[in-house]
């Protein structure tokens, strides 16, 4: 008796094969520390571990402190052991502090509530702390190669050019998750993901896009309409809103004066220089109103900025030396000058630390 031959996912007309990028995948995926090699099937810790530092940071910058974590911590285990003021100041530099005490938070979940063993599907990665709907459906594809669709920037920029999608790709989410389902393999669920983040990355770029190299230029009606880079169609961003502030940098001979942020909000649980509070505008009028102590203060004449997800902040830099003894907070202590650089201050305050020469640039 003759078997009928098995029945396989109809894909929709005129979509792009998925064998087609997978070929192309298999000569031109990127060699990341995170990523398996070919055959072989990722670790699940590193590749959430790459997913959470990856969020909104590139991966020229996120290499080094992948490795770097790693290298101390190699287990889930082992990182839900660590004390979390280490982890934040390992942080340091990565910006977006919640990610690193919900890395921290997810990692206890994971360690005492599954053994140290990621689970396997999209809807239990869901309940993690710090998970969302793009890390679970990827470390659900990559790890476990179930057949999820990871959808970050990359992707959507690919999807919305492959289907010249006019609406913009806020609005366009649930189309471009369905357009994208569609495409998803009956196999190689996660090289499918990591081929589709890597011609995004690579040859579909938001500027000057490298068409005569993409597997999927036939299929691609934004090329066929020569307005690949109209894609995706972009919202009118509001302006940042604009604040200013005040950082004070206390000296007593070689020590330097520090406080512990509150564990929640901006720096939260990581070591700063005191400052007026950093998430309003502060006026002129009010930034000595916060200074840790009475002291003969100075303001520096260029003040330090940075640009946070919400708000764009103009911090002027005070400086003053003590030689009085001061009653601390709880939450203030000395530090000395030469461990400042392995504080793990955030960014805008090795800014502040660098302007009165502490630290250099």
């Amino acid at each position: 008796m003759i078997k009928p031959p098995a029945k396989r996912r109809k894909r929709p007309e005129g979509a792009a094969p998925a064998e087609t990028l997978l070929a192309w995948y298999d000569a031109h995926r990127r060699d990341l520390p995170w990523r398996a090699p070919p055959g072989r099937r990722a670790d699940p810790y590193a590749v959430w571990l790459s997913e959470i530092m990856l969020q909104q940071t590139t991966v020229t910058t996120v290499k080094g402190y992948f490795q770097k974590f790693l290298a101390r911590w190699p287990t889930v285990d082992a990182l839900a052991e660590a004390p979390l003021e280490d982890v934040l100041a390992a942080w340091a530099g990565l910006g977006y502090y919640a990610r690193a005490r919900n890395l921290h938070a997810c990692a206890g979940t994971v360690a005492c509530e599954y053994g140290g063993r990621f689970p396997a599907s999209e809807a239990e990665l869901l309940d993690l702390p710090g998970v969302g709907p793009y890390t679970a459906a990827a470390v659900a594809a990559i790890a476990f190669d179930a057949p999820c669709a990871a959808i970050d920037g990359n992707v959507e920029r690919v999807i919305t050019r492959l289907y010249a999608i006019e609406t913009p790709a806020r609005q366009a989410k649930p189309l471009i998750r369905q357009k994208t389902e569609g495409l998803l393999p009956t196999a190689r669920a996660g090289d499918f993901a990591q081929a589709l983040m890597d011609l995004g990355a690579t040859v579909c770029t938001p500027r000057g896009p490298l068409c005569g190299l993409c597997p999927w230029a036939g299929n691609c009606a934004a090329r066929r309409a020569g307005a690949q880079e109209d894609y995706p169609v972009k919202e009118k961003k509001a302006e940042k809103p604009r604040r200013r502030g005040a950082i004070f940098v206390l000296r007593r001979g070689e020590e330097t004066l520090l406080m512990r942020r509150p564990p929640k909000g901006l720096f939260g649980g990581m070591s700063a220089f005191p400052s007026t509070p950093l998430t309003r505008d502060v006026g002129p009028q009010e930034w000595l109103d916060f200074a840790p102590c009475p002291a003969d203060w100075r303001a520096l004449a260029e003040p330090v900025a940075h640009v946070f997800t919400h708000f764009a902040l103009r911090a002027t830099v005070f400086v003053a030396q003590t030689k009085a003894p001061l009653r601390l907070d709880s939450d203030c202590r000395w530090a000395a000058r030469r461990n400042l650089g392995k504080e793990g201050l955030p960014t805008l305050m090795r800014k502040a630390a660098v302007a009165a020469g502490l630290l250099d640039d």
